[in-house]
């Protein structure tokens, strides 16, 4: 009978899978203690093993000491501390790369991705046959008017361009078999958009909705012109149909001009008609001259990425870890 409970126990064991969740971090010493206590308690009501992932991004404050604090209270919890800020980006990539689970996750520390939905994803995927298990915000509540505009309007415009489809209020919060991750992380680019890269490598998803949930403490990272550089990242990463714009824009002034350059012909000779003065030419030169920089501006953006992968930097930098090799 012994033995029976011991390989019964061992069996169930090797069968039970592993969950890790990847918290990218910079400056969230307010909302890391509530992240993990109600991290914890959602993990001691599943059967699944667990490893935390904090990834601090270069913080100021105090993230990387409360995180070892924690690694020395609970086995389970690991960090990564980068040299310097290299954004959300970097961190993300840095726990998919050294995490170990079965299932991966990706989880904000200010609680807005719900740890109580962890319970319904695992059980999405292995009982439903799910590769991952994506979350959508349906409401922007107590984001303001302005951003949330302008966050659909580029959803909109996005899928117009991309030949891969992105979801109007997806989180980075999802649930990603090892299969998944893996193909994620072949993908060795530098400029990361992972948003469009969780969509791009394909795989059965499943989405849950839920109602927009505010920072349990400190202050957003997010300026509206943060978000707007990160679109701007997203469209050039995804499309090239700017650079196809830019290229109609040229033709199709250069047809207007010679247009102009008949009828301006036309008027004089036939006519009589004096050319207009210098003010409208002042007027058509600026206007010309401002499309030509918003041209040569979508091309210098596509240059700048080009050179960029070129130059085969990393990505991140650890300056220190608790994660063994």
């Amino acid at each position: 009978m012994f033995y029976f409970l011991f390989f019964a126990i061992m069996y169930l064991e090797g069968n039970m899978k592993k969950l890790s969740i990847v918290v990218p971090c910079y400056n969230e010493e307010e909302a890391i203690p509530f992240f993990y206590e109600e991290i914890d308690k959602v993990s001691k009501s599943m059967k699944n093993d667990f490893e935390f992932i904090f990834v601090n991004d270069g913080s100021k404050d105090k993230t990387i000491d409360i995180v070892k604090e924690l690694s020395k209270k609970d086995k389970r919890v690991k960090y990564v501390h980068f040299s310097r800020n290299f954004g959300k980006e970097a961190a993300m990539l840095a726990g998919l790369e050294l995490s170990s689970g079965d299932y991966i996750t990706i989880m904000d520390a200010d609680l807005q991705d719900p740890p109580s939905l962890l319970p319904e994803m695992v059980r999405s995927i292995e009982e439903e046959g799910y590769d991952c298990i994506g979350t959508r915000r349906v409401t922007r509540k107590g984001e303001p008017p302005i951003r949330s505009f302008f966050a659909r309007m580029f959803y909109k415009i996005i899928n117009k361009m991309s030949k891969v489809e992105m979801v109007d209020g997806a989180r980075d919060f999802r649930l990603m078999t090892r299969q998944m991750v893996n193909s994620i992380l072949e993908l060795k680019e530098y400029n990361r958009y992972s948003k469009g890269l969780f969509s791009f490598v394909g795989y059965n998803t499943k989405w849950l909705e839920y109602e927009n949930i505010e920072r349990v403490a400190g202050e957003t990272k997010w300026s509206f012109w943060k978000l707007f550089g990160y679109a701007i990242e997203g469209i050039v990463a995804f499309t090239t149909t700017p650079l196809t714009i830019a290229a109609f824009i040229g033709m199709l002034f250069c047809f207007v001009s010679f247009i102009m350059i008949i009828v301006i012909i036309v008027k004089t000779l036939c006519f009589g008609d004096p050319v207009n003065g210098w003010p409208s030419l002042a007027c058509i030169i600026f206007f010309v001259s401002g499309i030509q920089l918003f041209c040569t501006g979508i091309i210098g953006e596509y240059l700048s990425k080009t050179y960029l992968e070129t130059k085969k930097r990393p990505i991140y930098i650890v300056k220190e870890t608790n994660i063994e090799k």
